[in-house]
């Protein structure tokens, strides 16, 4: 084997100068920066090294060839024309990774192919035997680099990706990349303050990874050194031209310097508020080896931090960062309680945090004063470093904040909940609350009720809305006037939050927050956020899929609880349709009351679908149960102009929208005649119109009631829940007077005739 190589050393981008500064540290100097990592020449050696001792990179990569292809038959000839048997037997495994801009060998799993056929042919020219593929373990991985440039061909000698050092057993739901929390460590500084013997301090531990990293640092303790033990950890024991001798020579020095490294380091713990969390750090920090110089408490971020020692230090941690809508609203005031805490008991200590969210950092309440981008994963992340200076009162600046709480940098004093106090209005909200909880539960239980509204801006100073779904709790924060003191309206969601869980007795992961702004057009119907959170609800008996955190509306208007189900008992072997029909809850009713047919209809694919689910769920299937994807207004004109008739018919339609989907835009206030003319051109003469909105200062056209029957069911429809503040207003619409005439509807969903 050559005694001269070249290496790559992959990484994530922006991390490509501490990987340069850690193979120079190594004694290596032939080395160029490229993204994503960095190139660089020497022995075989200086690649053990490496992989044993760098923190931050992912890979190490042996060049075998550089070359220039313009067909894939280019590529297999490139390929074996290499000795393959120099570097590993017929008898091994191997995988073939691959990632391919080249302008026609463009698809990067034909190229794995071709240069897996290559390696295979030549094997079996030459031994008759052939090597296999072992996606799992492979014992020799090759990675294949294709660009209309150049063509990079490279033998792995890291084996498994290097952030995988051997001591995380197990983890939490959201842990951290050993690699990348190398890096915050760097960017931090970590270096300059053991190397003063100044403490470090997590105080969202988690399962331990960030302060096993800073040990592991301070102490001079080679990351690869654990997993240096077991024999398939790393690629080049598998690879023929691996020289045990030197490796066991670096792997003495490397024991040597961890021996001397733990005898002086500083003081380093870490606390988390999970004691599951707590416990899984220990059992890591034991299989690393480092149980004597951690120090692991459970402990929450929120109230009373104490420090674990008196003198300044330095703390860095990677708190929760949600992408849902309703978790980042609901971790706002976890940062702002946790910057208090750090303003109040750690002045003069450097904090530094990682975050995709910038209004969660802003939240702390402080000013960086140097920020690093980084990238966790796939994730964009911005790494924000303070140095907390208690002195200091409050941000001014509306940079600082950017329309956020002008909230105290101090102890606290003008934030009520901060110092313990609480304020009169908060007292009013938590009474109001627990008053109405302790007569809503009662009634929801006595009528097999799980899914209701506890709450609807009560007190005026407190405008939220809070639904309950079993176990879930939903809030909405009514989005406050530009009038209100931003700092005051952030108090009092802190409120909210503060007692929400108790009242209601449920679990903080289970509050999901959301700020219901003023919508236009369909924004109130689209996705805040790209992840699936569904859960199953029954109600009345029936079950129906709400999803807690992806949209304003979670796919079940809990008003229209008993407009459904006097749609059900209004059902029975009529013909029913459900115009602007959202998720089709009512039409799942009139299947379940017995409808000879349903047709739901709806301009949105998503809750077209969704609506499916409902129906599939509930065990209803066949032709006579139709789906229309359509313009509620189009699909209604074909309708008339082919004379369809229903019998019983649900209509309840945005405020205003003016989707891309829509012809013309619709306004509830101004359109409304023509949609229930529409309506009872549809309608059999013993049919049944039932008509809903929730527009404010709605005003029914005095017109309507010319060619028809017409009577409002308001009060019916509105549920006990809803009484104090209801929703909707609801009309029934005939061409028989005699129709007009519905069954009573009592609580529990049980119709009376009448």
């Amino acid at each position: 084997m050559k005694s001269d190589h070249q290496f790559f050393a992959t990484c994530s981008k922006g991390v490509e100068d501490l990987v340069q500064k850690e193979l120079e540290s190594l004694g290596i100097e032939r080395i160029k920066i490229r993204t994503g990592g960095v190139a660089f020449s020497g022995c075989v050696e200086d690649a053990y090294r490496a992989c044993l001792w760098s923190r931050v990179a992912s890979r190490i990569l042996l060049q075998l060839k550089a070359f220039e292809i313009s067909s894939d038959d280019d590529l297999y000839t490139e390929v074996i024309s290499i000795d393959w048997s120099e570097h590993f037997s017929q008898d091994q495994t191997l995988l073939i990774d691959c990632f391919s801009s080249h302008s026609v060998v463009s698809n990067s799993h034909y190229a794995s192919l071709r240069v897996k056929d290559a390696i295979v042919d030549q094997f079996v020219q030459n031994t008759t035997h052939r090597p296999s593929i072992d996606r799992d373990d492979p014992d020799i991985r090759i990675n294949l680099y294709l660009s209309d440039r150049e063509c990079l061909l490279y033998l792995d000698l890291s084996g498994d990706a290097l952030h995988k050092r051997g001591y995380r057993q197990s983890a939490g739901s959201a842990p951290i990349r050993e690699t990348l929390a190398a890096s915050m460590l760097y960017r931090a500084k970590w270096p300059d303050f053991y190397g003063q013997g100044l403490p470090f301090y997590d105080p969202m531990c988690g399962s331990g990874t960030i302060i096993i990293e800073a040990v592991m640092m301070a102490a001079n303790i080679a990351p690869g050194l654990l997993r240096s033990r077991d024999g398939r950890r790393f690629g080049f024991y598998r690879w023929k031209g691996f020289d045990s001798k030197k490796w066991d020579d670096i792997l003495e020095d490397a024991e040597e310097k961890k021996r001397t490294g733990v005898r002086s380091l500083p003081v380093i713990s870490g606390s988390d508020n999970d004691e599951k969390l707590v416990g899984i750090a220990r059992n890591n920090i034991k299989v690393a080896g480092l149980p004597s110089f951690i120090k692991i408490s459970l402990q929450d971020v929120t109230h009373d931090l104490i420090p674990p020692v008196t003198e300044k230090g330095l703390i860095v941690t990677n708190p929760p960062y949600g992408k849902r809508i309703g978790q980042v609203q609901l971790l706002r005031t976890l940062y702002h309680r946790f910057g208090v805490q750090l303003k109040t008991h750690f002045n003069g200590w450097t904090a530094v945090i990682i975050t995709t969210e910038q209004d969660l950092a802003r939240s702390l309440g402080m000013r960086a004063f140097r920020k690093n981008m980084l990238f966790n994963g796939a994730l964009k992340s911005v790494l924000y470093q303070y140095k907390i200076d208690s002195n200091i009162k409050t941000l001014q600046s509306e940079n600082d904040l950017q329309g956020e709480p002008d909230i105290s940098i101090g102890a606290g004093k003008n934030i009520a909940t901060d110092t313990g106090r609480v304020s009169e209005h908060a007292l009013m909200f938590s009474n109001r609350l627990k008053k109405n909880y302790k007569h809503l539960k009662k009634w929801a239980r006595k009528n097999n009720i799980s899914c209701y509204r506890v709450y609807d801006a009560d007190i005026p100073q407190y405008s939220v809305a809070i639904d309950i779904y079993g176990r879930w709790v939903h809030v909405q924060e009514y989005q406050a006037p530009k009038t209100v003191d931003k700092n005051r309206a952030f108090q009092r969601i802190n409120d909210v939050i503060d007692v929400v869980a108790d009242i209601l007795e449920t679990k903080q992961e289970y509050i999901v927050l959301k700020v219901r702004k003023k919508q236009e057009g369909s924004a109130q119907y689209q996705k805040q956020d790209g992840k699936d959170h569904k859960i199953t609800v029954t109600e009345n008996g029936l079950k129906f899929i709400v999803n807690m955190y992806d949209y304003i509306d979670t796919g079940l208007f809990l008003d229209h609880r008993i407009t459904r189900q006097l749609i059900r008992s209004l059902s029975r072997n009529r013909s029913f349709l459900n115009l602007f029909a959202y998720t089709g809850s009512a039409s799942v009713y009139a299947a379940a009351g017995g409808a000879r047919s349903t047709t739901t209809v709806d301009m949105s694919n998503t809750y077209l679908n969704w609506a499916k689910e409902n129906f599939s769920i509930n065990g209803y299937s066949g032709d006579n149960h139709q789906f229309f994807r359509e313009d509620c207004l189009k699909w209604m004109a074909q309708a008339i102009s082919e004379n369809k008739k229903y019998q019983l018919i649900f209509i309840d339609p945005p405020t205003f929208s003016n989707s891309k989907k829509m012809d013309t835009s619709l306004d509830i206030g101004r359109d409304h005649a023509a949609l229930l003319d529409g309506c009872l051109a549809l309608l059999a003469d013993d049919g049944q119109i039932i008509f809903s909105t929730n527009a404010r200062r709605f005003k029914l056209d005095s017109t309507i009631g010319e060619d028809c029957y017409i009577k409002e069911i308001t009060t019916i429809t509105t549920a006990e829940d809803f009484r104090r503040k209801p929703l909707h207003r609801s009309w029934c619409m005939s061409k028989q007077e005699s129709s007009l005439v519905l069954p009573k509807l009592s609580q529990d969903g049980s119709d009376h005739p009448g």
